[in-house]
């Protein structure tokens, strides 16, 4: 990629009408990029056309499904990088109906990979996953040669993307990265339910003014990292030739606890409170312990690192919610 980034790049991004997607677009936008995304807009994934307000003029935006081999056979000639965001990343559905992160996440990203390999294989493509592929950390942080041992379905289907991403580089010489994210929030994510991205249902709790449940004693560490700085972890990551072939954990190089979350949320939303409460059934299935990434690996491979810190993040994140809040609520 040259000196301009991706001023004039044809940029295609598959969940644009997300929670991440959307932020890139409107980023990409701004470094002077032709923006296409696509959304099969599934109920409660996080689609949501008021995420592209302002720019839907300057986008352009096919409503269809990765898994259509038709269509993304179509939509990825002539691009030049394809940011993969679109799956199905609930992972307390997960546990009871395996079948959309097995049809969505895998035969999705491979009919991704297969229309690249056939019809424009000197694309550059970008997988988001999680750091839930790691299951329960060994040590912290968590480095990338780390062991992975996930804990449920969607994870499992996350480190099978991660690894066909691998096969399609390794074998069909298509140039990919893999990105392990961690618990991102802010703007423009999904606020119906609590299935997915805990720090920004915290939010909605604190400006519904109901009581925010930190589960357990509260000292569960993660950590949070703010959608701004991961969009521009990802542009910067994507604009190296060396990080392709490679995987990337993308997360925050400061650790917090449930409770400090709880405390800035209610800090920002004195309207609420919190307290703590017993697991769920459902989130002891899934809750892997302690995390928090080591970053180190992107940082010194793009120069990125997160410039949010957590009280800062919810207080844009609470701001931007407080404005539009019959949007996404």
């Amino acid at each position: 990629m040259g000196p301009d980034g991706f001023s004039g790049q044809r940029v295609l991004i598959t969940g644009g009408l997300g929670f991440i997607g959307s932020n890139l677009a409107r980023r990409l936008l701004d470094l002077g990029a032709e923006v296409i995304c696509i959304d099969s807009m599934l109920p409660g994934m996080g689609g949501n056309p008021f995420n592209i307000e302002g720019i839907d003029d300057r986008i352009t935006v096919n409503f269809c499904d990765v898994r259509d081999r038709n269509s993304i056979g179509h939509i990825v000639r002539g691009v030049d990088t394809i940011f993969h965001l679109a799956g199905q990343n609930d992972h307390v559905l997960s546990q009871t109906d395996p079948f959309p992160d097995i049809d969505i996440n895998i035969v999705g990203s491979t009919v991704l990979l297969e229309a690249c390999r056939q019809y424009n294989p000197e694309v550059r493509l970008i997988y988001s996953g999680t750091r839930g592929e790691y299951g329960p950390a060994i040590q912290l942080p968590v480095a990338e040669d780390a062991p992975v041992n996930p804990k449920g379905v969607y994870e499992l289907s996350s480190m099978m993307v991660q690894k066909l991403f691998q096969i399609y580089h390794d074998n069909h010489n298509l140039k990919t990265i893999t990105l392990r994210l961690s618990n991102i929030y802010g703007p423009r994510a999904q606020m119906k339910h609590n299935r997915f991205g805990v720090a920004n249902w915290f939010v909605r709790l604190g400006l519904d003014g109901q009581g925010i449940q930190v589960f357990g004693d509260g000292s569960l560490i993660r950590d949070f990292l703010y959608v701004d700085d991961t969009v521009d972890a990802m542009i910067a990551i994507a604009q190296v030739d060396e990080a392709y072939g490679q995987t990337f954990n993308l997360g925050h190089s400061a650790r917090s606890t449930f409770k400090e979350l709880a405390e800035t949320v209610v800090r920002h939303c004195p309207e609420s409170r919190w307290d703590f409460a017993p697991f769920s059934p459902e989130r002891a299935k899934q809750e892997p312990g302690h995390f928090c990434s080591d970053i180190t690996k992107i940082t010194s491979t793009c120069g990125w690192s997160p410039s949010t810190n957590l009280d800062e993040g919810v207080r844009r994140t609470v701001a931007f919610y407080r404005q539009h809040r019959d949007r996404y609520w």
